[in-house]
């Protein structure tokens, strides 16, 4: 608890400018909604603006541009604000992030008091009582330190640290999905029997709009779990129950240490390794919540906190009716390629190499565009499907996302949606997709694909991957690949026009 001295702050008012970072991740995401419905104003700080626009709240929202180590940007973001949620954190990936974490939240908190803020919301890690801060994972290390720069500010604060979090689309509950669905007989490391407190994203997100108006001397962190506490083997086995699975046989092997087991799960889920690390290091240890003291500030409503068996079901009937609506690949892996197309063919960066394929289609742009939108994910690639599956599994190996992200939803993708190894860039709905090549490169890599009609009317298919090279590995990795770009791009311009045409034909015959 923070022992700095303070005055009287303000109640927050029912009617709160919130800030949110992280609005483009999956906490975030869900977060702005529900802080709408209950009455608050929102204002999102992004680093990329335009990754908002196709969530169906954005123009119910106000949205800056800005970053949380950046003071500049904060200043601006926080003027009026009542309550800051802090979302936002590295995932334990790269050198040198638990100082950028530390780095950003002290700047965060810093410019929050300056502005005036009235309460600080945090989502951190639940940490083990018993094991001492400097044995834990660097990734839960971080979260505590984050959590404790924030409480000793002058903004009084509110830590919510979870465990687990069951959701559809949550990092956690695809992993457990995945390793149960996939894998009959396990072999699993020791930490299967670790005791951990799972939380239904629901309950977290009710937890953390009701911090918004928690009164002006509570200043803590509070441990919120379901009712539930297992092991993750129960955790499997209670899910091949609510999916319908025969009981899965689980044989745990205790040399699988966090950095192998981290490589097993990304062979077998779609979370990369990057990922999956720091959430296999969090299951070493037991935790469990120690108090509930949330329930005096956030009453429980009957049927809640939601307990494991009843959020695991929420979650698998959001799957199956595709209404996820955010996914952990909503956010960047740290260390993604980030950097947008160059407008001008001749950028000043460099070489910008090209392969532009265009097809006149026999079927009208719109079902041309169904198609295009429609593509990765179940649908694939229209395009000698060995080649794009060699080229996911390399890039696994190397510690990228590989194909298996998959995508969101199977018709429809926004700006900021993960889509296999690329990101959506652009989209100008009816007329172009540009994706970003998230895949482990020796450069920057786009994918654009457009519907459109000619001159004399015809629908015209135009496709154009783009690569701007890193170094002499960037000009070498281009032309050791430039040969397969007639069966790989040829071969995908020509079936996306192909199945554009027939299923113009189908809907005719019908």
């Amino acid at each position: 608890m923070a022992t700095h001295p303070r005055t009287s702050p303000a109640p927050v008012p029912d009617r709160a400018l919130c800030l949110v970072t992280g609005a483009s991740g999956y906490i975030g995401g869900r977060l702005v909604p529900e802080l709408l419905d209950a009455g608050h104003r929102v204002r999102c700080l992004a680093r990329t603006p335009a990754n908002l626009q196709g969530h169906p709240w954005a123009d119910r929202v106000e949205v800056v541009k800005g970053d949380v180590t950046d003071a500049a940007s904060l200043r601006h973001a926080f003027h009026d604000v009542d309550v800051a949620y802090y979302l936002v954190h590295s995932l334990g990936s790269g050198h040198g992030f638990e100082e950028t974490d530390r780095r950003a939240a002290r700047t965060f908190a810093e410019q929050a008091h300056a502005a005036g803020v009235r309460r600080i919301v945090y989502l951190g890690g639940l940490t083990p009582a018993d094991v001492p801060e400097r044995e834990l994972s660097p990734h839960l290390r971080s979260r505590a330190e984050v959590g404790r720069i924030l409480l000793d500010s002058a903004v009084p604060t509110t830590v919510l640290r979870a465990a687990v979090v069951i959701g559809s689309g949550s990092a956690s509950f695809e992993m457990l999905r995945y390793l149960t669905e996939r894998l009959p007989v396990m072999v699993t490391p020791s930490w299967v029997g670790t005791r951990v407190q799972p939380i239904a994203v629901r309950d977290v997100l009710r937890y953390l709009v009701g911090s918004a108006t928690m009164p002006p001397d509570v200043d803590r962190s509070f441990d919120i779990g379901g009712p539930d506490r297992l092991t993750y083997r129960d955790m499997m086995v209670r899910y091949a129950a609510v999916a319908g699975l025969p009981r899965r046989l689980i044989l745990p092997v205790p040399m699988l240490t966090p950095r192998l087991s981290s490589h097993w799960i990304g062979l077998v889920t779609p979370v990369p390794a990057a990922l999956a690390r720091p959430l296999a290091e969090s299951l070493r240890y037991e935790v469990v919540c120690a108090e509930h003291d949330i329930a005096a500030y956030v009453p429980d409503p009957p049927g809640t906190p939601v307990s494991f068996d009843r959020a695991l079901a929420l979650a698998l009937q959001r799957v199956q009716e595709a209404r996820v609506t955010t996914r952990w690949s909503s956010a960047s892996l740290p260390g993604a390629p980030s950097d947008p197309l160059p407008t001008d063919p001749d950028w000043a960066g460099g070489s910008l190499y090209t392969d532009e394929r265009e097809r006149t289609v026999e079927a009208d742009p719109h079902a041309l565009w169904q198609v295009i939108e429609g593509i990765g994910g179940e649908n694939g690639w229209y395009s000698f499907p060995l080649a794009w599956a060699v080229r996911g599994w390399l890039d696994r190996l190397v510690g990228g996302v590989g194909l298996r992200r998959g995508r969101r939803d199977a018709q429809r993708l926004r700006v900021g949606d993960a889509l296999d190894f690329w990101r959506v860039e652009e989209i100008e709905r009816g007329s172009l997709l540009r994706l970003r090549a998230e895949m482990r490169l020796p450069g920057l890599a786009w994918l654009e694909m457009r519907a459109e009609r000619d001159d004399a009317g015809r629908t015209r298919y135009r496709q154009r991957a783009l690569f701007h090279p890193r170094g002499l590995a960037g000009q070498l990795y281009w032309w050791s690949v430039a040969p397969f770009h007639a069966v790989v791009f040829g071969g995908m311009a020509r079936n996306i026009a192909r199945t554009a045409e027939r299923r113009a034909g189908a809907r005719k015959d019908a």
